[in-house]
Order: structure tokens, then C-alpha cells, then sequence
């Protein structure tokens, strides 16, 4: 019979073993989004006790609006097995193009049109966008190009064209309304960019969750070959996910111009890399077929929570770069961890 003592020494024994494969388990189901998540709050919170306070929460949340909109148009490219990196540049084009419009519009159209003038401002917008989207998912889907240089060469050629639209130069003039609206509006008190930001989440959850078309985004990424012997349009899946992809990002686009207050073609010059981290830290797998909407709206939420706890600590700019950059590799190298986990256990 055992004694008390190695009763005690054998229950401590099994505590540690409980906690790692506590631990384990969460990471093989979310990724390394909660340990970053909680080693930030923690870092921060003994930086400054102005890190945790409501207000600068609900700014942290008001500011990830557009990083969450991106990145889950990224999640969409990822879980087909691939990547955007011409998010940056849909936006761009979004808020020169849609700025163009309505202020030619205004000059053209009377005061009293203002609502017209913004509307066919903003399907411009989305058209440019849709553009991009639409070159992405032909030469993936279509043509078999590599999404890398694909989306690639397709940023350096949008950024070329708002470049060439602007001259460099900001297209001011834009109604005034609406930047009072998406820019700075609230409805119930609460923003309307937030309140965007959680429909187009809402949506996307349910595509992804409740329709076939979800359900081939995620076969196609687990099994390109397997998705199309079992019927799924594997071209189609594809163009749809970049299609959509680039609407999202012109959706972030349209609001972060009317934050500003004009037409700026250096508007998301670093959120390919921001979603693509956002994504990565919320569990999406670089090698597809693994993705949750939920999560990917908390990775946003982290990454300019982070930036934010970055300022607070008063950390320059390129050093953010050189952190966000390594914070980035190292949640690929968890990821092909966690990865390499997952198909031992299956």
C-alpha cells in the first residue's frame, strides 16, 4: 500500500504534465495568439497602468477596425493556401479612385446630390478594388501563377497607377459628409467604422461556417487535388477568394479616407504584413485549410493592441518595425510547430 508521502509526490508529479498538455491542447486549437496575448497585457500593464484603462482599450478597438477588415480578407487567401500581398494597394487605389470621383462629381453635380456624389464615389472605389481582385484570382485560379508573384506584381502595379491618378499628391476636397459619417460618425454611441467592422465579421463568420462555398475554401486549402476529384470548382473557390479579399480591404480603404479626409496613395503601405500577422498569430495555417473567423478579429485587435503598448512605452517606429517583423517569423516557425502536431495526431 502507498504511503501518504508518494501519494503527494506522485499528485505533484502529475500536475506539471496536466498543465503542459493544457497548454498544448490550446495551442493545437488556437495557435500562439492567447500566450502572446497575455505576455503583451502583462508586459504593458507594468509599463503604464494608462495600458489597460477603458478609454485606451476602446481607442485600441476603434483603431483595429481596418487591420480586422484586412485581415479577414487575408484569412480568405490563406485558408485557400495562399496569401494577398496587394492589400495595401487595393486600399490605396480604393481612396485615390473613390476621391477622384467625388470630387469631380462635386463640381459637376449640385450641392443638394451630396449622398449621390459620395455613393458613386465609393462604387468606384470598390470597382478599383474589385479590379485588383479580380487580376489576383484569374492568374492564381486561372492561370496557375504563384499567389507570391501574382499578388506581387500586382501591387507594384496598382501602387504605380495611384501614383500616376495623384502625382504623389493627396486629392483633397472630398464632401464633408462623408467623413462625418464613415470616418467620424456614431450611431447608438458606438462608431460606425466599429459597427462596419462587425457586420462585414459577422458575414464572413457565416460564409465561412454556414455555406458550401466556406466549406470548399477549406477543402481546397487541405487538398487542392482531393477538393477538385470530389467536384468542388477549385477555380472558382479561388477567384471568389480573392475577389473577395480585395472588397474587404476597399471596404477598410473607404473609411480610412474618410478619416483622413482625402485621397492618399501611401494609405496601408505595411498591412500586408500587419494581416498577415494578424492571421498567422490567430491560428490561420500558411499551409491552408485552417482558419477562424473569431480569431482572426482578436489577432487585429492584438497587433494594434501591441503597437499601441509600443507608443505607450514610447519605442521608436523602426524598432516597431524590427519587433512587429520578428513577431511575424516567429509565429511561422510556431506555425509549422503547431502543424507538424497536428498531422502526428491525425
Amino acid at each position: 500500500m502507498p504511503t501518504t508521502t508518494a501519494v503527494e509526490d506522485d499528485t505533484a508529479l502529475r500536475r506539471p504534465n496536466a498543465a503542459l498538455s493544457a497548454l498544448r491542447s490550446v495551442f493545437l486549437r488556437v495557435g500562439v495568439l492567447p500566450f502572446f496575448l497575455v505576455a503583451t497585457i502583462i508586459a504593458f500593464s507594468l509599463v503604464s497602468r494608462e495600458f489597460l484603462a477603458l478609454q485606451n482599450l476602446t481607442n485600441v478597438a476603434r483603431q483595429s477596425v481596418y487591420l480586422i477588415l484586412v485581415s479577414l480578407g487575408q484569412m480568405l487567401a490563406l485558408v485557400t493556401g495562399g496569401f494577398d500581398l496587394s492589400v495595401g494597394t487595393a486600399i490605396a487605389l480604393t481612396s485615390v479612385v473613390s476621391a477622384i470621383v467625388m470630387v469631380a462629381l462635386s463640381h459637376m453635380l449640385s450641392p443638394d446630390l451630396v449622398w449621390l456624389v459620395i455613393v458613386l464615389g465609393c462604387c468606384a472605389g470598390f470597382a478599383a478594388a474589385l479590379v485588383i481582385g479580380c487580376l489576383n484570382g484569374l492568374g492564381i485560379a486561372v492561370f496557375g501563377v504563384s499567389p507570391f508573384i501574382m499578388t506581387l506584381g500586382v501591387q507594384s502595379v496598382g501602387a504605380g497607377i495611384a501614383l500616376f491618378l495623384t502625382g504623389g499628391v493627396p486629392v483633397s476636397g472630398v464632401p464633408y459628409e462623408f467623413g462625418d459619417l464613415l470616418g467620424f460618425g456614431r450611431i447608438l454611441d458606438v462608431p460606425v467604422p466599429v459597427l462596419i467592422a462587425i457586420v462585414a465579421a459577422a458575414v464572413i463568420w457565416l460564409v465561412m461556417n454556414r455555406t458550401r462555398f466556406g466549406k470548399h475554401v477549406q477543402a481546397v486549402g487541405g487538398n487542392i487535388k482531393a477538393a477538385r476529384l470530389s467536384g468542388v470548382n477549385t477555380t472558382k473557390v479561388l477567384f471568389t477568394a480573392y475577389a473577395l479579399c480585395a472588397l474587404l480591404a476597399s471596404i477598410a480603404g473607404l473609411l480610412l479616407t474618410a478619416r483622413v479626409g482625402s485621397g492618399e496613395t501611401n494609405l496601408g503601405g505595411t498591412i500586408a504584413l500587419e494581416s498577415i500577422a494578424a492571421c498567422v498569430i490567430a491560428g490561420v495555417s500558411l499551409h491552408g485549410g485552417i482558419g477562424r473567423v473569431e480569431n482572426v478579429v482578436l489577432g487585429g485587435f492584438f497587433i494594434v493592441l501591441l503597437q499601441n503598448g509600443m507608443n505607450i512605452a514610447q519605442i521608436g517606429s523602426y524598432m516597431q518595425m524590427v519587433l512587429l517583423g520578428s513577431l511575424l517569423v516567429l509565429a511561422v516557425i510556431l506555425d509549422q510547430v503547431r502543424y507538424r502536431l497536428l498531422v502526428g495526431e491525425r
